[in-house]
């Protein structure tokens, strides 16, 4: 039987592309998923709809993460609808908008992680987990260089993976566990495709450097296995790419 099974857990920004696709999976191992969008209900309710279809359960829940409100229902969501909360993937992110203020990014990345964070520990038993989706380009921001249309989001995200990593203590304190899943650019996604529109052949330069880029599919694989990976608190695990990285911060 699966680690996961009767487990629950909550995916923020999982109505689409990565956190869908990780959703998909951890219902695929016995968790009952709540799945987490912003504004796109239709399709928040599709991954519903995919996951019930497959024999999982999962619920749907509008809420801006950059509130508290927000937060707290989604939460509450998993405790009233599933009795408990025991994985918490902080997979959401963004910051290349246009319309939601020059510090969205910042009160995304790092402020909501921090805040979901928190909301969530009010509920994570003992042998709860905590993950959280960065990127190479986020991680390695202060060894490596990243692209200009990428800086504001990649030092948002790393402040967040900082902040987060500072509560370790009080994490070990509940006897819950903390994990960072690092990838590298993923083919498919909404920033790649900005990205790689904002500076056309960025996504190429990014894939000849790396060798291989992860599909969608293949990084929420990753991410999906370290829910329940036998490793300690603080790991971070580096899936695709990072070779090259590593390699530029030792240059």
């Amino acid at each position: 039987m699966s680690a996961l099974a009767g487990k629950t857990a909550v995916v923020t920004g999982s109505s689409r592309g990565v956190g869908a696709a990780t959703a998909k999976l951890l219902a695929a191992e016995g968790a009952n998923v709540v799945i987490n969008y912003r504004q796109k209900a239709p399709r928040a309710n599709k991954v519903v709809a995919e996951i019930e279809a497959a024999g999982g359960k999962a619920v749907a829940v509008g809420a801006d993460l950059t509130t508290a409100e927000g937060l707290e229902a989604l939460m509450s969501a998993a405790v009233d609808t599933f009795g408990g909360l025991d994985l918490l993937v902080l997979n959401a992110s963004g910051g290349m908008e246009k319309d939601l203020g020059e510090d969205y990014a910042m009160r995304l990345n790092r402020d909501a992680q921090v805040a979901a964070l928190e909301a969530g520990l009010a509920h994570l038993p003992a042998g709860g987990r905590v993950v959280f989706v960065t990127s190479h380009q986020a991680h390695f921001i202060d060894e490596v260089e990243t692209m200009p249309e990428y800086e504001q989001v990649a030092r948002s995200k790393r402040a967040g993976e900082v902040a987060l990593t500072e509560r370790l203590p009080e994490l070990s304190e509940k006897g819950v566990t903390f994990v960072v899943v690092s990838g590298d650019m993923i083919e498919g996604t909404v920033t790649a495709t900005l990205l790689d529109r904002a500076r056309p052949g960025a996504l190429e330069q990014r894939r000849e450097a790396a060798g291989k880029l992860y599909s969608v599919e293949e990084f929420a694989a990753e991410v999906a296995a370290m829910a329940t990976a036998d490793v300690e608190t603080g790991h971070i695990e580096l899936v695709g790419g990072a070779d090259d990285f590593l390699a530029r911060t030792q240059g």
